[in-house]
């Protein structure tokens, strides 16, 4: 998978594509049929399939502090996508230039000089240019100007629900885990490499592997029995606590994993974690004592869950 940094990169052939558009957060169930079907007509009509989004994304331009938390961060959705048939990814700075194209120069500029796009694939809520003037029907008018499709991205529904990015990060939220699987079609995750922390969880008998977040949000908080990858040749398991950790003044947001009968230094290690089941919410102990004795609750809890 090709990654395209910014306009300027574009060369003469990244041009004639099948191409959808969007920020894509989660890769969920519903981006992965549209993502399917993309590749599929990409392949009948051979053209590479190639995928546009921005960075950061557009509501975390206009509103930073009334953005929703990111499911994936862009390396995160980097990751899943190099499964999912795209061939290409072009990740636009969201800047001030960007801001001010017209809907026009947004088609002109991107679509057509940029990528002269053969087919193209987008909600029909899709809106874009300056001031949010262009629309799926100035799409459709301009691939009938230039002769190409525009096809509506069809809602993706598992049972009675519709999957989004909104419902999952609701799912998180109330800790529904299982829920949150159902519609992104794996375990929820998140990636990251682990750093070195305090030492304050060896001197209470429970170290941890550190990683900060990055993230502005969390799109979760509290207690859960994970799995790591990335240090073992199986997952290990462990429980880990998302959060600012208020008992120790923690601040930053940040994951802590504790994993059960594992002894090796994997400082370095990027890594991922999978979140399988929610123990509690994150709260603040009035002491290290009594923080203690609740990690060796949540310690058993966890390995209840995997029956170690």
């Amino acid at each position: 998978m090709e990654l395209i940094r910014g306009l300027h990169n574009l060369r003469p052939a990244h041009r004639g594509c099948a191409v959808t558009i969007g920020s894509f957060d989660g890769v969920h169930l519903g981006h992965q049929a549209v993502l399917g079907q993309l590749a599929a007509r990409g392949t009948e009509l051979g053209l590479p399939v190639t995928l546009v989004t921005f960075e950061p994304q557009p509501r975390e331009y206009f509103y930073p502090e009334a953005a929703p938390p990111r499911l994936t961060r862009f390396r995160e959705k980097l990751e899943v996508l190099r499964y999912c048939g795209v061939q290409r990814v072009v990740v636009l700075p969201f800047n001030s230039y960007l801001a001010g194209l017209t809907a026009a120069e947004f088609i002109q500029v991107i679509l057509l000089d940029g990528l002269g796009v053969k087919h193209l694939v987008i909600g029909d809520d899709f809106r874009f240019g300056k001031a949010r003037a262009g629309d799926f029907e100035l799409l459709q008018q301009t691939g009938v100007r230039y002769g190409f499709p525009v096809v509506n991205m069809e809602s993706y529904n598992v049972g009675d629900q519709r999957v989004s990015s909104t419902r999952i990060r609701e799912a998180l939220r109330e800790g529904d885990l299982a829920m949150a699987e159902s519609l992104l079609g794996r375990p929820y995750g998140m990636c990251g490499r682990i750093a070195h922390g305090d030492k304050r969880g060896r001197t209470i008998g429970f170290p941890t592997a550190n990683i900060h977040l990055h993230r502005a949000v969390s799109p979760m908080e509290g207690v859960y029995a994970v799995e790591m990858s990335g240090i073992d040749n199986a997952p290990v398991a462990g429980v880990a606590n998302v959060g600012n950790r208020p008992t120790v003044e923690g601040g930053r947001s940040l994951l802590e994993v504790h994993l059960f009968d594992f002894d090796r230094d994997i400082y370095g290690a990027h890594v991922q974690v999978s979140f399988l089941k929610k123990l509690r919410n994150e709260r603040r102990f009035d002491s290290l004592d009594a923080l203690q004795q609740q990690i060796r609750l949540d310690a058993a809890g966890a390995r209840a869950f995997f029956s170690l």
